[in-house]
């Protein structure tokens, strides 16, 4: 199980915060339980297990709903 911190650009509204937790929650390999997405700091929080999903596949989920990630760190 690896954690993930991913930076996105500047949430705009509250409904972001679904969207985005929606996307996440949806793939095959995220703990859903531990996707965390701070409006203020527009930082997602998570836990993956990297057999099931990459980094990467996470970040196209993100940016195939209109979100840029600006950059991911993983533990």
């Amino acid at each position: 199980m690896k954690a993930a911190t991913i930076q996105l650009e500047t949430l705009t509204c509250p409904s972001c915060i679904q969207k985005v937790e929606g996307a996440l929650k949806g793939l095959d390999g995220v703990e859903k339980e531990t996707v965390e997405v701070a409006f203020n700091s527009s930082r997602v929080k998570l836990q993956f297990n990297d057999e099931k999903v990459s980094i990467e596949q996470i970040e196209q989920a993100i940016t195939k709903i209109g979100y840029e990630v600006e950059k991911s760190r993983v533990k």
